[in-house]
């Protein structure tokens, strides 16, 4: 699948989970798109964009589980976390119950509306190594008191790269009468998703990660009956509009004045790719190859594994522990000396080597990088092993 794609050859490429990658018939599809805009921007804007939009959001409903007027595009997950935020009404002492896995972004997006509401954001300690999804939901509830309004979690961490037990979650929420907010960026293309079974109140992810979309292509979903209590972030020609839809939710979030959608258009042209390429059979192969050389690469740096290495916790990405203390230059080092493309992250006070694998990819890129670390570990002082 190399030729598929744009990637630089000259660089081993294990980062697919950070922005993702386009394949040429996606890209060519966005430049197609864009090409069309400029031809004749009134035409584009006014007549045929929102005909293409309505196409889009299906197409991406049905990928996703839900009624395609229950979501709309967003250029990433965390506008659309301030979308939520900026509009869910919260008391002075009020808590948000979250855990201590989650995007430093989202951290961010709360603890400002905190410090605007007088809220409390609550990151509750998972303790690692995982050892059962039982651990996870029992650890994450002893956050709970009686002043918990909202649940707020990840289902896959981009740090640890762990997959978190969501249903369970957002079941006992609901039965707890809270709301619920899920930060799915890493899951559409990568695990299975259906958003009518998940059930949540709020649920954003990318197009542009696992499912190969262009850079900047993600949606919200709100459940139908939070839906008018969500405010537009942009206050454009959708509120109170002239010519209003069936749909106020859409109006206000979907048409914010003059925008390229190209990338949200390309959806159709994606979820095309993703089956003609018979794409959940490859990323079946990819997670093999991910578990496969795991603890191979935990004992190289003399760690160990935070999760047991199973389709419950593991996606196409994991995250090695490493010993260092210089994360930023040892990533510095890995790019800069051996043309390897891969985040090394800082989390609770530990770090990780986090690697994604996609069709792209083979067991050769993983081999290049257990040679780097091996030249690392014994030519230089950035890796304790």
């Amino acid at each position: 699948m190399k030729s598929q794609f744009l990637i630089n050859p000259n660089i081993t490429f294990l980062n697919h989970g950070s922005f993702g990658a386009c394949p040429k018939p996606i890209f060519e599809e966005l430049h197609r798109f864009q090409f069309e805009l400029e031809s004749d921007p009134v035409d584009f804007i006014q007549r045929k964009q929102p005909h293409y939009l309505k196409t889009a959001r299906e197409s991406l409903a049905e990928f996703v589980g839900c009624n395609a007027k229950d979501l709309f595009f967003t250029t990433n997950p965390t506008f659309a976390i301030n979308v939520i935020m900026r509009s869910i009404k919260l008391n002075e002492g009020d808590e948000i119950l979250s855990t201590n896995h989650e995007y430093g972004a989202m951290d961010r997006t709360w603890n400002f509306y905190c410090k605007k509401s007088g809220a409390k954001y609550i990151r509750q300690e998972i303790s690692l190594p995982i050892v059962s999804k039982e651990q996870i939901i029992e650890e994450f509830w002893k956050g709970y008191n009686k002043n918990t309004k909202v649940v707020f979690l990840n289902q896959m961490s981009s740090a640890t790269a762990l997959i978190f037990p969501v249903k369970e979650i957002c079941d006992k929420a609901k039965e707890l009468g809270l709301i619920t907010i899920i930060d799915g960026a890493h899951v559409p293309g990568h695990i299975d998703l259906n958003l009518t079974d998940l059930n949540p109140d709020f649920y954003t992810g990318t197009l542009h990660k696992w499912m190969l979309a262009p850079k900047g292509s993600s949606f919200l979903y709100v459940k139908k009956e939070r839906q008018d209590s969500i405010d537009p972030l942009v206050v454009s020609w959708g509120y109170e509009s002239l010519a209003p839809s069936e749909s106020r939710f859409l109006d206000y979030h979907e048409y914010q004045g003059t925008n390229d959608h190209s990338a949200f258009l390309c959806t159709p042209k994606v979820i095309e790719f993703l089956e003609q390429n018979n794409w959940k059979e490859k990323s079946k192969a990819c997670k093999q190859i991910v578990f496969a050389n795991y603890q191979r690469f935990c004992d190289l740096l003399q760690t160990q594994p935070i999760a047991p290495i199973t389709e419950e916790f593991l996606g196409q990405m994991a995250s090695i522990p490493v010993q260092t203390s210089k994360p930023a230059e040892l990533k510095d080092l890995l790019y800069d000396q051996y043309k390897i493309q891969i985040p090394v992250m800082p989390l609770n006070g530990n770090v990780y080597l986090r690697y994604s694998i996609n069709a792209y990819n083979t067991q050769e890129d993983l081999e290049v990088l257990y040679k780097a670390l091996e030249d690392i570990i014994k030519t230089t002082d950035l890796i304790e092993a």
